[in-house]
């Protein structure tokens, strides 16, 4: 996720890099007081940035979900019935400090005896179960579709054309990225040449006054750089090394076609076979902590001292590893989500996606089976501020825009600043596919060996409207899950003024059309509609 503000980064400083002189003119768009809600001026406070998404937008002026006026004023000391709800995602580290009182454990297996005690088939899936063994990187779909050369699949010439334009673009970004980084060392070894120390401030960066135009130059970077986010400009060499790694994973692995991840032993084109994997649920690396970040934003510990609060109070996370570092195969995925039903979860958390797939069926028919099974499957909508309308993302509940589930929620991403750019600039939206919006820009949670970090994506924004789901499905469980996803619809904060989309300020429409329900989830509202529903 943190490409998404690394790319962002590198295309002003691509900029300023060519330039010959002075600081390339940054585009600003008038703020729109978009109803009558003040607009916050100040910059978050760290206490805040940590949980907006957790604010209420009428006292605090961000746009959060008003999960801690919902504690403080409707769930007090109220724990509700235990809800479970299943992570399908890259792994989860369940010893995490903030998340290990909150782990599923399926008491019918016995640990480490290896055998199926519960005969469900799946062998120690003590915690859930990981379907992808020791596999971690994976190629994308559509690179999957070229390697097969099965020129008559209809997906074929679209796959190929998605293929040449990705491969181009990343190796474009690796110039990029090379370019900046060899920039940025320049600058640091300037500066540090002139203050004679390494650890130079802010502050002094600034005060600078000099005609050495190379100076000048590391002088505009670092400013640049450390106002933006970054405490020094060895973090931000870092994160330059970290957005190379990024890419050169896409390059050597994701867009590979010669490349075989898939080390389970499964054939992923045969749904006859099932049990595979093994009951290992957590990363197989500290980096692949997409998965415990998600578990956190639905329920890390709430006011325990420690890093985080979820969003939920009285749950198990269940963690279902599905997702690699690239796509997901669409068995995986169908056979996670019947895990998670088969096992006891009623909420499903899918923070994944993709704009080819080879086997929607057998996804469309596992989110089928879910809603029949009264089941909440909450999916993110997506990063790559596409219409979904128009543009496929997968999974998806409709086929031609006829849906085949009724606990389907799919979710955009909110952005913390309220007011015309509210809307994550990453975020897709789809006034028929898309149900509801979220935080999801720059979100804290927890992440592998009791570590938390700030993340943003629709992938952060999906698990906070799981939280919702589970408070509710906690406090209120006669309803059923057909009933709690209409409650979060119909509940919501109704924008009734104009965003931009897409990141692009020339593209503004009103928040109203980026939705179904036209709204941003509330957790006050929510439980409120839904004790008059439980009546």
């Amino acid at each position: 996720m943190k490409t998404i503000n690394l790319i962002a980064k590198s295309a002003f400083l691509a900029v300023l890099i060519s330039g010959c002189g002075g600081v390339a003119p940054v585009l600003s768009t008038p703020v729109e007081n978009i109803d009558s809600s003040p607009l916050k001026v100040s910059e978050l406070t760290d206490a805040e940035a940590h949980n907006w998404g957790h604010l209420d937008l009428v006292k605090d002026t961000i746009p959060g979900m008003s999960v801690d006026k919902a504690y403080a004023e409707i769930i007090k000391n109220k724990k509700g019935k235990k809800v479970i709800v299943a992570v399908i995602d890259s792994g989860i580290d369940i010893d995490h400090e903030d998340l290990n009182d909150v782990i599923w454990t399926n008491k019918d297996e016995i640990p480490n005896n290896g055998k199926d005690d519960d005969n469900n088939g799946y062998v120690d899936d003590v915690h859930g179960w990981n379907f992808l063994g020791e596999g971690y990187n994976e190629q994308l779909e559509f690179v999957r579709i070229l390697a097969s050369g099965d020129t008559s699949n209809p997906d074929y010439a679209a796959a190929k054309a998605e293929y040449d334009s990705e491969y181009q673009k990343w190796l474009g970004r690796k110039t990029q990225y090379e370019q900046i980084y060899q920039q940025l060392q320049t600058a640091d070894a300037a500066l540090t040449k002139h203050f004679g120390k390494k650890d130079y401030t802010k502050k002094e960066v600034a005060a600078i006054k000099t005609e050495n135009e190379s100076l000048a130059q590391a002088q505009q970077i670092a400013n640049y750089m450390l106002n933006n986010g970054m405490d020094s400009m060895t973090d931000a060499v870092k994160e330059i090394e970290n957005g190379l790694e990024s890419i050169n994973e896409r390059l050597n692995y994701n867009l590979n076609k010669d490349f075989k991840g898939r080390v389970n032993g499964d054939n992923p084109d045969d749904m006859s076979t099932k049990f595979y994997g093994n009951g290992n649920v957590k990363p197989v690396k500290i980096t692949e902590s997409h998965g415990t970040h998600v578990a956190g934003i639905i329920a890390a510990e709430r006011n325990n001292g420690k890093g985080a609060n979820g969003v939920a109070n009285n749950v198990e996370i269940m963690s279902i590893r599905a997702v690699p570092n690239g796509d997901e195969y669409d068995k995986d995925v169908a056979l996670a989500i019947r895990y998670a039903v088969d096992n006891g979860a009623s909420i499903i958390n899918g923070s994944f996606g993709k704009s080819f797939s080879t086997h929607s069926d057998w996804v469309r028919d596992a989110i089928t089976y879910a809603s029949e099974k009264d089941v909440i499957f909450v999916h993110a909508a997506g990063n790559d501020s596409k219409d979904v309308d128009t543009e496929p993302n997968f999974p998806d509940d409709n086929v031609n825009y006829n849906e085949i589930s009724n606990t389907y929620i799919r979710v955009g991403a909110l952005a913390p600043k309220y007011g015309s750019s509210m809307v994550a600039g990453f975020s897709n939206y789809g006034k028929q596919n898309v149900d509801v919006f979220a935080p999801g820009a720059s979100v804290y949670s927890t992440t592998p060996e009791n570590d938390y970090q700030t993340k943003g994506g629709t992938s952060m924004a999906a698990p906070g409207v799981a939280g919702v789901a589970a408070l509710i499905r906690s406090q209120y469980p006669s309803l059923s899950a057909a009933q709690v996803k209409q409650i979060i619809m119909d509940s919501g904060l109704a924008i009734n003024s104009k965003v931009i989309v897409g990141g692009n300020s020339e593209d503004i429409r009103p928040f109203a059309n980026l939705s179904k329900s036209a709204k941003m989830v509330n957790a006050y509202n929510a439980l409120i509609m839904a004790a008059k529903l439980a009546k």
